[in-house]
């Protein structure tokens, strides 16, 4: 029988500490994942900070896996022991430690998870899971609904993306942070659906934006951001479906009413709590990156899209080390800030 360790977390506020597990059981439609990579997101550490989504203590955080699967439940059909996965972990939604991602293994629905293909590593599949989530969710793809927390999804209502697209849709996305890990998924998830998408970034990053499919690249640091991007929307001519805010602050929402106002109102779709006194003709709401609305990409788009380049993992991983010990370090690394990468620990 296999031992399990995680790393811990004892209460808020304290550093994580490596420590044995109990092996988890999958239920009927569910795996356990022998983790080989985990990815660090900003939630982690705001959750080891401030204690936010934990629901049992000593905890276990994490959101993103990429692994071989280790054992299926009973109606699992689309994995079967040995197979390369990557996955998204839903600790957030249930609480249970064995449901989260800084452990040897975890527990993962077989919704949320697709096969990775072998000339992708665990270390690349890692960075996608909770990135794909958030941006299918925050594009609101095929339908808007209610999260898994009960968190109305912004209804941008766009399409899911097919591995064929048809010509361009006319519909225009404002994706702000194009570079964040959200953000060059939104973008590639949305441009794959046909949709024209204009980015706002850092000038160092506009590379990365364009290869993830943005059409234009604006930097955030300039003071005409305003203009240029009404500008161009206007010019492009399309129907403009709204605002994707990967950043979600003050000085970015900011820009972003005001690119709503002059632009005649849209849907703000914000990672943080959205702005207050937002006008009638702005629809803005929070994006919770555990939602039912993704699972038909997982389980049809994210293997094929992979092995045909037309999914990328970006932007790049960034390894922190080899071993649970290392997470620690790596929410550091990402508290202190990144960007246009993704740090990532190997198992």
């Amino acid at each position: 029988m296999s031992q399990n360790q995680a790393a811990w977390l004892q209460e808020k506020g304290t550093a994580l500490k490596v420590g044995d597990a109990p092996m988890p059981t999958p239920g009927p439609d569910e795996m356990i994942v022998e983790n080989r990579a985990i990815a660090i997101n900003p939630l982690d550490w705001h959750m080891q900070d401030h204690g936010i989504f934990v629901k049992e203590w000593p905890a276990i955080l994490g959101c993103d896996v990429a692994g071989q699967v280790y054992e299926v439940g009973a109606n699992v059909t689309r994995f079967e022991k040995g197979d390369r996965v990557v996955g998204h972990t839903i600790n957030l939604v249930t609480g249970k430690s064995q449901d989260a991602a800084f452990a040897l293994f975890s527990v993962i629905p077989a919704a949320k998870a697709a096969s990775l293909p072998d000339k992708i590593s665990f270390v690349e599949g890692a960075v996608l899971p909770l990135a794909l989530e958030t941006a299918v969710t925050g594009l609101s793809l095929q339908k808007a609904g209610t999260g898994m927390m009960g968190i109305p999804t912004p209804a941008l209502g766009l399409p899911y993306p097919p591995l064929e697209p048809e010509a361009q849709s006319k519909i225009i996305v404002v994706c702000y942070g194009g570079s964040s890990s959200v953000g060059s998924m939104a973008t590639q998830l949305a441009t794959a659906g046909g949709l024209n998408v204009v980015a706002i970034a850092s000038s160092r990053n506009f590379e990365l934006c364009r290869t993830c499919g943005a059409s234009e690249v604006y930097d955030h640091a300039d003071g005409s951001l305003v203009e240029k991007i009404v500008k161009t929307v206007r010019a492009q001519g399309g129907s403009f479906a709204g605002i994707f805010d990967a950043i979600s602050i003050p000085s970015t929402y900011a820009h972003d009413l005001e690119i709503l106002a002059k632009l005649g109102g849209g849907h703000l779709a914000c990672t943080h709590p959205p702005p207050e006194n937002v006008p009638d003709n702005v629809k803005a709401g929070m994006v919770f990156g555990v939602n039912d609305v993704a699972d038909a990409v997982w389980e049809t788009y994210v293997t094929p899209a992979l092995e045909s380049g037309k999914l990328r993992c970006l932007p790049q991983p960034s390894v922190v080390g080899k071993g649970l010990e290392y997470i620690q370090e790596a929410l550091e690394k990402s508290k202190a800030g990144v960007s246009a990468s993704k740090l990532v620990v190997e198992l």
